[in-house]
């Protein structure tokens, strides 16, 4: 399920491509509404979902509603502003004030766009929280031990896809968010618009070390986030 059409009809392609279309069905809607019955499903689960959200609260409710007595409630969701902490052969020897000014820069803008109602891009800290609250029981935590490796000479299917992504930001002027968003954010987030073009520059630069590296071939890194898997069951009996 997903509230675009088009990712909608895209997956519906993939699965008929595969012989999979008698396995799955794909609908347009909404996580707060879920236009299924109550106990549906044995398993309920989405994945970067909640931090689009302005309240996550009732996308879990929905998600409980539709689970069977004993059904399982699984969401994939990250602690994205982990990641400016993280570093690559790009940015390993960056100066402290570099890269203090990146994570100011994201953490003020991840503020900003919670702030706004859309969506708290580190929520997946939150999440065990949100499971209890709501009566599921076995709530358990594993963290994603997938990384996004890059090593030269980035030639597997997936760091193909993962440069083909970095260079559609850069065509389009992106860092994480466009540059329009990002000063939106910031502002929203309690950033004076007098430090911003300071910390943008920051932001395009850290991108321009990596282009450079991959374009020489000297770039490796890891790669890794902090993405949360979060597992709860709701109840046999109503308490």
């Amino acid at each position: 399920m997903d509230r675009e059409p088009l990712w909608v009809e895209k997956a519906a392609e993939r699965a008929a491509a595969r012989g999979l279309s008698g396995r799955f069905n794909y609908q347009v809607a909404v996580a707060e509404n879920l236009p299924f019955a109550d106990a549906s499903f044995d398993l309920v689960t989405c994945q970067t979902v909640l931090i689009h959200l302005p309240d996550p609260g009732p996308a879990i409710d929905e998600m409980v509603r539709v689970a069977r007595p004993g059904g399982v409630i699984l969401a994939a969701e990250p602690n994205n502003v982990a990641r400016a902490l993280t570093f690559d052969s790009a940015s390993f020897h960056d100066g402290v004030d570099e890269i203090l000014a990146r994570v100011r820069l994201q953490l003020i803008c991840e503020r900003g766009k919670a702030a706004l109602g859309e969506g708290n891009n580190s929520i997946g800290d939150l999440v065990p929280g949100f499971f209890a609250e709501r009566g599921l029981v076995d709530v358990c935590v594993f963290l994603n031990d997938k990384a996004s490796v890059l090593l030269p000479p980035y030639d597997s299917p997936e760091q193909r896809a993962t440069l083909e992504g970095r260079s559609d930001f850069k065509h389009r002027g992106f860092w994480i968010w466009s540059p329009e968003d990002t000063r939106r954010y910031f502002l929203a987030g309690g950033g004076l618009e007098a430090d911003f073009d300071a910390l943008w520059l920051v932001a395009l630069g850290s991108g321009d070390k990596f282009d450079r590296a991959i374009a020489d071939r000297t770039y490796a890194g890891a790669r890794a986030a902090i993405s949360y898997l979060v597992a709860g069951r709701k109840p046999r009996y109503a308490a």
